[in-house]
């Protein structure tokens, strides 16, 4: 971490400061050691809209700040005694705080300190410490700098000889403001504000001060750039001289790292219509390289603003630009100024989660509230519900942090294919709102650009900033891709996202590596608008094998005619229309909103699981305990509350494989690959068997348990048989496991005649002995099963015609 290490205790523990504690004498204005480095006598004071004298009616201990005043002699003056002032008050409680818990600055002269703890602890008798850091956060935290420069420099005896700023880092401010509120009234403020990161330009060094010279009598004048701002020297400050004409002396130039980022709002915050707010940001110091395209981060800072040089604007108008000049910056990363929690629990929350887990019926519970409009598709919604809580990562071991790493994928990845008005798009947009991080693109309006990550030329300086997509904005969340067969062109920007989480870039001199730790649940329509048996699910909807094999489930979804499913589905349609059911379901979901937990009810942990098994010891099958029975009670889970217990789930819940659960996910991947060991065959490999694993794991995942066992894996097996075999079978309702190959029989039909068509042009003659088209199939290298069989279905389908003991093909000129 590159901000100074603070020892801190718990606010409970945190006692009063002894009695015997001396204090520090304050000492006059010009003997504070940090003064002129905080306040040197040219530097300008900063310009806030909220005049200080609103601070003089409070009754409060700061009510000596006085900054009316007709010249401005008075006015410097009463500036230079209302940090006086703050100082005598700030220095002791933090004195009395840091005493021992504080170690010298680091090589960046940082302090990170926590604003709750300034607030209600460190400065509690001083009332209006919170209102003044909101109303003039850079003279409050240049005064608390001057504190903390006397305490470590002069109190505990460090090096007086190093003269350089203490930079105070203020992070857990309160309260989070939401970017739709960033208005005019908040400029010169103390924020704080949460979004995705979208945008990362590069790191530019900033010139913060340096001097002058006159080209006449070459007397030096040492100018300040507050913000970055170049003013320039007008005059000269020798008595008598009249140049107007001066040389920059760059050697003198004191400059810092500057870096400016643009952020999103998050989906939780925006509004139903309309686009989302965007901020830009700018980062110097130590903060620049802590966040990357894609971070959910929490940004501290003054709000500020800078003028609109937009083209074709008009010379008079007067039209700003507002950013935030960042002063902490809390990630989950590395080097930042403090964690941060997306996610916050409360204690209703936790109630509501532990009446989830304790509910034996929990995986039907959880998988009959994701969309409750749709009525069925069970073993879907159950694949969709795995693919929100995901696998247990492997790379959190003691070497998490070496280059050599193989990150293994925990991520699952699920295709629906089917026809239309099915509700496939209706089940995406239900489970994007139950993920605490989603991200929903149409297949039609994306590219790849858009999908992965693009570069963007700033205005002014021409330099490149990278700008993140939907994969990369979804780190760490889910991708959903409705209109999946409408991107052809898009899928190979999809693999290296889909296997290795990662997104790579080389364009213009730029190479780098974004993280894309989502999972990717796309929807997609058939070729011609209906799924037909005959073909593959590669021919049905475009798409190569590569990507295909990426997808841990794969569900196809047909509208067969069928009067008792049809009327089931008009009744519960007509039913959702209905006032009575929106009352009743509205009734239900309350009393699970707020949590209420009867223990009388409820059984035991070790009685979690529902039972699988009847009365006579035979196993249910998965899709009938799914099912909601006529007459049995339900309450649905609501919305918010169920995406609190995905994240629970994910955050905590870690679960691992048994013996057990191992050897019967072993047994099911041997059995696949003995019955698709065919030559010509290669649709069950490795990928299949880490499927199976991923999904056992999100299994107990779903019940908060850290043992995957037998009946997990069981369970699985019953949704990869349902999602395997409607992609194997063909129009007879025969399994052929060569269907994931690529090419149906109709097409491999297609082939064979056509390249013996071509033979047929070279001899010019269409008539073939069965030697001879076994000859030529054979040198085409194309697969071949049974050699009579395929005669036998090109004559059944009039592609060739039997005539005495030769055939007669169908040539396709």
């Amino acid at each position: 971490m590159k901000n100074t290490q603070i020892v801190t205790q718990q606010r409970n523990d945190i006692s009063e400061p002894p009695v015997d504690q001396d204090d520090i004498e304050i000492p006059e204005l010009e003997k504070l050691l940090a003064w002129d480095i905080y306040f040197p006598p040219n530097k300008p004071a900063p310009n806030y809209k909220t005049e200080l004298k609103d601070l003089e009616d409070a009754n409060s201990q700061m009510s000596a700040m006085d900054m009316d005043s007709d010249g401005d002699d008075d006015k410097s003056h009463s500036v230079q005694k209302k940090r006086y002032d703050l100082i005598k008050q700030f220095i002791n409680p933090l004195y009395h705080y840091y005493n021992n818990r504080i170690y010298a600055p680091d090589d960046n002269n940082t302090i990170a300190m926590d604003y709750l703890l300034l607030k209600n602890d460190i400065f509690k008798s001083l009332r209006e410490f919170d209102r003044c850091l909101k109303n003039e956060p850079e003279i409050v935290l240049d005064c608390i700098g001057v504190c903390m420069y006397e305490i470590i420099y002069r109190k505990l005896n460090q090096s007086k000889h190093l003269r350089k700023k203490i930079k105070i880092r203020l992070f857990n401010f309160e309260p989070i403001l939401p970017l739709r509120k960033l208005r005019s009234n908040l400029i010169g403020k103390y924020v704080s504000i949460k979004g995705t990161v979208i945008r990362v330009g590069n790191v530019k060094p900033m010139v913060m001060e340096m001097q002058f010279t006159c080209s006449k009598c070459r007397e030096a004048i040492h100018k300040y750039f507050p913000e970055g701002k170049v003013q320039l020297p007008t005059e000269c400050v020798k008595k008598g001289c009249t140049s107007r004409v001066f040389e920059p002396n760059r050697s003198t130039a004191t400059t810092c790292d500057w870096q400016k980022i643009k952020l999103q709002e998050e989906i939780d915050q925006r509004e139903s219509s309309g686009a989302p707010r965007t901020v830009d940001c700018e980062l110097t110091d130590d903060l620049i390289e802590l966040v990357v395209p894609g971070d959910v981060v929490t940004l501290s800072g003054v709000v500020k603003v800078l003028k609109s040089e937009e083209r074709g604007q008009q010379q008079n108008r007067t039209v700003y630009l507002m950013y935030i000049d960042v002063n902490s910056v809390e990630s989950n990363k590395k080097g930042s100024t403090g964690k941060l929690d997306t996610v916050t629990y409360s204690l209703k929350d936790m109630y509501g989660i532990k009446e989830i887990a304790e509910d034996p019926n929990v995986f039907q519970l959880i998988v009959n509230s994701i969309c409750p409009a749709i009525y069925g598709h069970h073993m879907v919604k159950a694949g969709l519900t795995l693919a929100l809580f995901g696998g247990t990562p492997k790379n959190n071991s003691a070497h998490s942090e070496s280059k050599n790493r193989v990150n293994i994928r925990s991520d699952p990845h699920v295709l629906i294919v089917g026809d239309p008005g099915l509700g496939k798009s209706q089940m995406l947009k239900a489970v994007q709102a139950l993920t605490p991080r989603g991200v929903m693109v149409c297949g039609g309006l994306s590219t790849i650009a858009g999908l992965t990550v693009t570069l963007l030329k700033e205005p002014g300086s021409g330099d490149f900033a990278l700008e993140a997509g939907a994969l990369v904005l979804s780190d760490q969340g889910c991708c959903f891709i409705d209109e999946f067969d409408k991107m052809s062109n898009e899928h190979p920007a999809l693999l290296e996202a889909m296997e290795q989480q990662s997104v790579s870039i080389a364009k213009a001199g730029i190479v780098c590596n974004l993280p894309a730790r989502t999972s990717v649940i796309a929807a997609a329509n058939p070729v011609g608008g209906h799924y037909n048996r005959a073909k593959t699910v590669s021919e049905n909807i475009k798409m190569s094998l590569p990507v295909l094999s990426r997808f841990d489930l794969i569900f196809i979804l047909m509208d067969k005619p069928n009067s008792d499913m049809d009327q089931i589905i008009s009744h519960h349609i007509t039913d959702l229309h209905s006032t009575g059911y929106n009352e009743s379901n509205g009734a239900n979901q309350k009393k699970r909103k707020h949590g209420h937990l009867n223990n009388n009810n409820n059984p035991s942990l070790g009685q979690l699981t529902q039972s699988a098994y009847d009365d006579e010891g035979k196993r249910i099958p998965l899709k009938e305990r799914l099912i909601i029975r006529p007459g049995q009670p339900f309450d649905a889970i609501t919305t918010p509350l169920l995406r609190k217990y995905i994240s629970y789930a994910k955050k905590y819940v870690q679960p691992r494989l048994t013996e057990e659960a191992a050897a019967e996910i072993q047994r099911f991947y041997l059995e696949l690959r003995s019955k698709s060991n065919s030559s010509d065959s290669m649709p069950v490999t490795t990928r299949q068997l880490e499927s199976l694993i991923r999904l056992c794991e999100a299994r107990a995942k779903l019940e908060l348990r850290e043992l995957v066992t037998k009946e997990d894996a069981l369970d699985i097996i019953e949704i990869m048989k349902d999602a395997l075999f409607d992609s194997f079978e063909d129009e007879y309702g025969n399994i052929d496991f060569r269907r994931a190959t690529g090419m149906s029989k109709s097409n491999l039909g297609t082939k064979y005649i056509s390249i013996l068509s071509k033979e047929a042009k070279k001899r010019n003659c269409k008539e073939f002995s069965k030697d001879e088209i076994f000859r030529i199939i054979k040198e085409s290298k194309l697969p071949v099963d049974s050699f009579d069989m395929i005669i036998e279905n090109l004559n059944f389908h009039g592609r060739i015609l039997k005539k005495a003991h030769k055939y007669v093909i169908e040539t396709l000129c």
